[in-house]
C-alpha cells in the first residue's frame, strides 16, 4: 500500500515512545538493511564526495555487533566497502548484483556476470554522447553504468535523457533504465532489482525466519522496489523512507514505506537507539 510522504509517521517517535514500530520489533530479532548514498550520507555533486562521518560509522558499526545488517547499494561493492571502512557489514553492490559476506566472502549473483560486452558498449555511448553536456559524468560499475547530471545547467539535463532513451531504442529489449535524484542508471533488462535482492539475502543469510524482522532504510525510487518486497516477508518486514517531508519535491510523492525519517542525522540517531 502506498502512501504519500506527509502521511508517514516518524520513525524515531514510535520506536522512542514504545509505540508501533517498538511493538513490530518486540521479541524479533531486526536485520537492518540500508540504502548508502542519501541515507548514510547526504546527496553530493560529485559520486566520490559522499564520505561517511565518523558518528554514522560508529553508529553502523555498533549496531552491526548486536545483529546482522547489510549495506545496499548501486554503488559497486568494493567502493561501499572502502567509503564504509567497517569490516563486519554485509554488502550488497550493484543493486545486489556482488554481494560480500563477513562470514562467506563473495557471492556473485549468477544474473550479473554475463554482460560485460553490453555494458562495455553502453559506457562508450555515453560517454560519446555526454562530452557535450558539461557537469554530466559517467560512472562504470560491475553491473550497470551510471550517467549522473546534477552539475549540468537545466538546459543541458533534457540532453542526457535523450541520450538514455536512445540507448533503449539501439538496444531493444537488452537494457532498462532506473531513474534515481539527478542520475539514470542503465542496466541489463533482467528480472532483478533492490526488492529482489533483499528477498536473496534474507533466504542466503537464513534471515527468512518467523523471529526476524528485516528493516529497510533507503531514500531513493531504487528503493521503493524494497519497501514493496518487505510487505511479502513474515513477519512483514519494515520501511523506512529517509528525507524531508518538507521537501516541496515530496509533495505528491507516494511510497511503499512504513515510516519517515527526515534527514541522514535522524537515520543515526535511529541506528543507535536500535543498537541500545
Amino acid at each position: 500500500m502506498s502512501r504519500s510522504i506527509g502521511e508517514l509517521p516518524h520513525a524515531l517517535d514510535t520506536l522512542e515512545t514504545g509505540g508501533e514500530l517498538q511493538q513490530r520489533l518486540e521479541g524479533r530479532h531486526p536485520a537492518v538493511f540500508l540504502d548508502y548514498d542519501g541515507t548514510l550520507t547526504h546527496i553530493v555533486d560529485r559520486p566520490e564526495d559522499a564520505l561517511i562521518s565518523e558518528e554514522m560509522r560508529e553508529a553502523v558499526r555498533s549496531l552491526a555487533e548486536r545483529c546482522s545488517v547489510c549495506v545496499v547499494s548501486g554503488r559497486d561493492r568494493r567502493v561501499v566497502q572502502e567509503l564504509m571502512g567497517l569490516d563486519n557489514l554485509i554488502v550488497a553492490g550493484s543493486h545486489g548484483f556482488d554481494i560480500w559476506s563477513p562470514e562467506g566472502g563473495e557471492i556473485q549473483h549468477e544474473q550479473g556476470t554475463s554482460f560485460g560486452d553490453l555494458l562495455g558498449e553502453v559506457e562508450d555511448r555515453l560517454r560519446e554522447g555526454s562530452t557535450a553536456v558539461e557537469g554530466s559524468l559517467v560512472e562504470p560499475k560491475s553491473a550497470s553504468v551510471a550517467i549522473h547530471y546534477r552539475l549540468a545547467s537545466e538546459e543541458e539535463r533534457p540532453k542526457i535523457k535523450e541520450l538514455v532513451d536512445g540507448l533503449l531504442e539501439e538496444h531493444p529489449g537488452e537494457l532498462k533504465v532506473t531513474p534515481g535524484k539527478m542520475v539514470y542508471e542503465v542496466q541489463p533488462n533482467i528480472d532483478w532489482d533492490k526488492g529482489r535482492a533483499v528477498l536473496y539475502l534474507l533466504r542466503a543469510l537464513e534471515l527468512d525466519r518467523d523471529d526476524v524482522v528485516p528493516l529497510y532504510l533507503g531514500d531513493d525510487v531504487t528503493d521503493e522496489h524494497a519497501f514493496g518486497a518487505l510487505s511479502e516477508t513474515s513477519p512483514p518486514g519494515i520501511g523506512v523512507f529517509v528525507s524531508d517531508a518538507e521537501d516541496p519535491e515530496n509533495a505528491t510523492r507516494t511510497t511503499a514505506a512504513d515510516y519517515l525519517l527526515r534527514s541522514v542525522e535522524e537515520v543515526e540517531r535511529f541506528l543507535d537507539r536500535l543498537a541500545r
